[in-house]
């Protein structure tokens, strides 16, 4: 019987070879090396990209990518956590029909719903003509870091409540009822018995959210367009317009060991969580 599982999972090794493993060497190689891409015998050792990606200009763009990041998920934390608890406090006959309007978003193209808040939030849109018509003065959004901010709460924000919500639908009403029988009043329940059993989702949450939102690069070029360049754009700036493939390898390399080292954090607080739990 393991043979045959064995079996089975080498077109999946395979696919991961092909599409997964020889890729990311390709950009390693890229990263560490000088030279036509085209040519293998062009290629020298050299750190030169690794060395730019150091230059104020790029750590600014590195740096502006992370906060924007981490803003739009702290606000979709914000607003995700109530959002969650309101839905699995719904009446179970009408709960599926609250959770099409977190679904139903997602089922439409990224590029079109994005496109979407451009006829919104630019100088001419729908939001300042209604301001404009109020007879109150035009919101200076788009483009910029606050429209940006906006299209990633919007795209993201389903992706922090689905976790928070099946982890929140699972929590066993009788131990909230017994919370209630020793004394605890909802907000004492909230923060010593909801808030602590809902941790899992909201680090499944943060990390669905947070790795999205940092290498984004449709969101900051449609909102931000060339004021608000993040890592994202100038990735793709590098591979397809500048053609300088080495400096863009590189801040892939150097984006991708960042995020990873966000997603062990938040596994060691999840670790930490769990832990925690088992010695109550």
């Amino acid at each position: 019987m393991n043979k045959k599982l064995r079996l089975l999972a080498y077109p999946y090794s395979v696919w991961m070879g092909i599409f997964i493993v020889i890729p990311l060497f390709l950009i390693l190689v890229y990263s560490v090396t000088t030279g036509d891409i085209h040519d293998a015998s062009s290629l020298k050792l050299s750190g030169e990209s690794y060395k730019k990606v150091l230059e104020p200009i790029y750590l600014n763009i590195i740096k502006d990518s992370f906060v924007l990041a981490a803003a739009s998920t702290l606000i979709c934390l914000l607003l995700g956590y109530p959002a969650a608890m309101i839905i699995s406090n719904t009446n179970i006959k009408y709960r599926g029909l609250v959770l099409v309007f977190f679904i139903v978003p997602i089922w439409m193209n990224f590029l079109l719903r994005t496109y979407a808040w451009m006829s919104l939030l630019s100088p001419n849109g729908f939001l300042n003509r209604f301001l404009m018509w109020l007879g109150l003065p035009k919101l200076e959004l788009m483009p910029g870091q606050g429209a940006v901010l906006v299209g990633m709460v919007y795209n993201f924000l389903p992706f922090m409540v689905l976790p928070i919500y099946t982890v929140l639908s699972k929590i066993d009403k009788n131990v909230l009822e017994a919370a209630s029988d020793l004394g605890g009043n909802k907000i004492v329940t909230f923060f010593r018995v909801v808030l602590p059993l809902s941790v899992p989702g909201v680090v499944s949450g943060i990390t669905m959210v947070f790795m999205p939102a940092v290498s984004t690069f449709i969101i900051s070029g449609l909102l931000g367009g060339s004021k608000t360049p993040l890592i994202g754009d100038l990735i793709e700036q590098q591979f397809i317009s500048s053609r300088n493939w080495h400096f863009g390898s590189a801040l892939s390399i150097i984006l991708m060991v960042m995020i990873l080292i966000s997603m062990a954090i938040m596994s060691r607080i999840d670790q930490n969580n769990a832990q925690e739990g088992r010695k109550v």
